[in-house]
């Protein structure tokens, strides 16, 4: 089973991975896929991530998608959003779960992946000087 085909699995059955419904177990759960695999499912998602927000940003991409979904809240604990509900929760798995879709595609294209890296570096580049 290749990378895409695992995140549409678990969107569509998440209880066959032991998910519960809940953004923290659900980021959780592709952390530890990501480390089994060495750093190879996710790596560079937090930078594709902050290129596509268009503003730097010094959060892990556990805290950028909550952003993204909820741009005025502050999370001050990403791993226990207590005040959201079950559907909040489902909604920003759903997103996470598109948001690692999309960035498979671009992380599979060579060409749009070195693009990416370009930009995001264009974007920290007036800090280190």
């Amino acid at each position: 089973m290749n990378d895409k085909q695992l995140i549409e699995k678990i969107g569509e059955h998440p209880e066959g991975y032991g998910l519960n419904g809940t953004y923290h177990s659900t980021a959780m759960f592709l952390t530890g896929v990501d480390i089994g695999r060495s750093g190879g499912l996710l790596r560079g998602f937090t930078e594709w991530l902050v290129v596509r927000r268009g503003e730097l940003s010094s959060f892990y991409w556990h805290k950028l998608v909550l952003l993204d979904y909820f741009p005025d809240v502050d999370f001050q604990d990403w791993k226990d959003p207590g005040e959201l509900t079950p559907e909040q929760h489902q909604q920003v798995v759903d997103l996470l779960l598109s948001l690692v879709l999309e960035f498979l595609d671009v992380r599979n294209q060579p060409r749009e992946l070195g693009l990416m890296y370009t930009r995001y570096e264009a974007m920290y580049a007036h800090l280190r000087e």
